[in-house]
């Protein structure tokens, strides 16, 4: 595995979608991502999943199969299919979580393995989307992308992230104080609240057009270019 990036960073961002399956195939043929992984242990929310590697960064997919949960009411209040978690990966979670809880920011679930450790806060304290503190043992690796997950990624990565959000500068403040400064997240005004709306992806073939998939616009952007 490459050496990790600087921390924190974005490691994977999540979409709700009502079809799962189409929305994967609709990644893979606009994106050219390859296999996903399905993650098993989502069906504990209430969900199924799909999780691409690209490159060392992921995109997950996940459809709600039971009624009332998190995913499902956020779909219902946006109207549809939409940006749902962002999950950040930190050098140090017990300071991360301490630092979460001087801004009493709430956490919502944690999960402590030998091979990463992690909370979720509560999206009414951070606003705008699902905020995923993770901790992965080693550094380098990423037990959501499943076993192998190395050898599906597809030659792209995540770059950076849109949120648009009625108070876009107390919220970045907010965030920044849990979680620091990492590259590539964007705050934008928005009157309605949408919360995840742009996933911005580097890749070799760029667009001069975004694509909208599962309610978000993916925009392609040259490996060489600095957005």
């Amino acid at each position: 595995m490459p050496d990790p990036a600087p921390l924190p960073r974005l490691r994977q961002a999540v979409v709700a979608a009502k079809n799962l399956d189409q929305t994967v195939n609709r990644l893979q043929t606009e994106l050219g991502l390859g296999e996903p992984y399905n993650d098993p242990a989502v069906s504990f929310f209430g969900l199924r999943n799909a999780v691409f590697a690209l490159g060392d960064t992921f995109l997950e997919v996940v459809s709600p199969v039971k009624p009332d949960t998190a995913a499902g009411r956020l779909m219902q209040r946006r109207g549809g299919d939409c940006g749902y978690m962002l999950m950040f990966q930190v050098d140090d979670l017990a300071a991360a979580r301490a630092h979460a809880d001087k801004a009493k920011v709430r956490e919502v679930f944690e999960i402590d393995r030998d091979d990463i450790s992690e909370v979720h806060l509560h999206p009414r304290d951070m606003r705008a989307a699902i905020v995923s503190l993770s901790q992965p043992k080693p550094p380098a690796s990423w037990p959501w992308g499943g076993d192998g997950w190395d050898r599906r990624a597809a030659p792209v990565r995540v770059q950076g992230v849109t949120v648009k959000i009625t108070d876009p500068d107390e919220v970045a403040q907010r965030w920044r104080e849990v979680i620091g400064d990492p590259p590539g997240i964007r705050f934008e005004y928005d009157d309605s609240d949408r919360g995840l709306t742009e996933i911005v992806i580097a890749t070799a073939q760029p667009r001069s057009q975004p694509v909208e998939i599962a309610g978000v616009r993916f925009v392609l952007v040259s490996t060489e270019e600095d957005r």
